[in-house]
């Protein structure tokens, strides 16, 4: 099967130096965490990623164990979606997958940054998409039981072994982040990228000053939930969804959902109105907005989504009482 991409497809997305990397990314990605595993219409799966390419997004997000609790699941049906027409564009996409979490029985499949289960694990991925290397490999999460110097040796080994071009780092803080930044300075490895979790209303980013010391040591940030679950949007604005995360149970955060929350994000939704954006484009325009920021990682559940995420391109700009409302609002 053949995907004939959009040719306008580069005209309007913006891409961001990735660190002092010569990597650039889109100023919005995708990720493949919900909705592309086990138990997902792969119909739809296929057209989220077809729509995101024709959009300009160029960078696809993965992980070994996306697909739970299946894993791998996402990584599979992304392997069938390449070979499904995008394949045939492979040198125009930046394709990333991680490893750290528990993936498969035994103590080397479990929460993990040993040499023995970040070389299997990346193996595996390749073998499931079906690809000689990834652009992007990361370490997913910080594990304590392993001397850093392992999980750091491993990075690089995976680079000049050819099975990913770049390495990086999600879920460390800045301390974490400068050990292993010194170790694979000394080894030249190019390490390029960490991915934490942020957003209006999660901002420990700026709390641990991870953003200003990625962006004065050539580290470019990939952050991931920048909707908080679906709080950014206007989905909670008028009651829970039948058919949303919380409405469904399998979310952790319905506790969150309070009267201040609610009350926090009509405000919110108020100044995106004011701006002429929905409320999820401006807390993507927000992030954005942050200088150490490379791209945006959005989830969807439907091509709508992305097409509706991508408008906050149309506006980046916030002056001043703008952000000072925001920062009233959040309050």
């Amino acid at each position: 099967m053949t995907h004939q991409a959009n040719p306008d497809r580069y005209n309007s997305m913006p891409y961001r130096r990735c660190g002092n990397s010569g990597l650039k990314l889109p100023a919005i990605s995708l990720g493949l965490w919900q909705n592309f595993g086990f138990g997902s219409v792969f119909a739809n799966a296929e057209e989220m990623c077809r729509t995101a390419f024709d959009l300009g997004i160029t960078h696809f997000d993965l992980a070994n164990n996306y697909g739970h609790p299946y894993n791998g699941s996402a990584e599979e049906n992304f392997g069938k979606i390449l070979d499904r027409g995008l394949r045939a564009y492979r040198d125009e996409l930046c394709i990333s997958t991680k490893a750290g979490y528990e993936m498969w029985d035994g103590p080397y499949g479990d929460k993990h940054g040993s040499r023995k289960y970040l070389i299997a694990s990346l193996d595996q991925s390749l073998r499931r998409m079906k690809l000689d290397y990834v652009d992007i490999f990361y370490h997913h999460v910080f594990d304590p039981d392993t001397p850093m110097e392992e999980t750091a040796l491993e990075l690089d080994q995976i680079v000049r072994s050819g099975k990913a071009l770049y390495v990086g780092i999600s879920n460390y803080n800045q301390e974490q982040t400068r050990q292993m930044q010194a170790i694979l300075r000394e080894l030249r490895t190019p390490f390029i990228v960490n991915q934490p979790s942020y957003s209006m209303l999660n901002r420990w980013v700026e709390d641990d000053h991870l953003d200003t010391y990625c962006k004065e040591n050539g580290i470019g940030l990939a952050v991931f939930s920048p909707l908080y679950q679906g709080f950014l949007t206007d989905r909670y604005l008028h009651g829970i969804p039948a058919d949303s995360r919380i409405g469904k149970g399998n979310t952790w955060i319905a506790e969150q959902l309070t009267e201040e929350m609610l009350r926090r994000l009509h405000r919110l939704n108020d100044i995106a109105q004011s701006r002429g954006q929905s409320l999820s484009q401006m807390a993507i325009a927000w992030l954005l907005h942050n200088e150490a920021v490379a791209t945006v990682l959005v989830g969807a559940s439907r091509p709508e989504q992305i097409v509706n995420n991508v408008g906050a391109l149309a506006h980046l700009d916030f002056s001043p009482e703008e952000l000072a409302r925001i920062e009233d609002a959040l309050r």
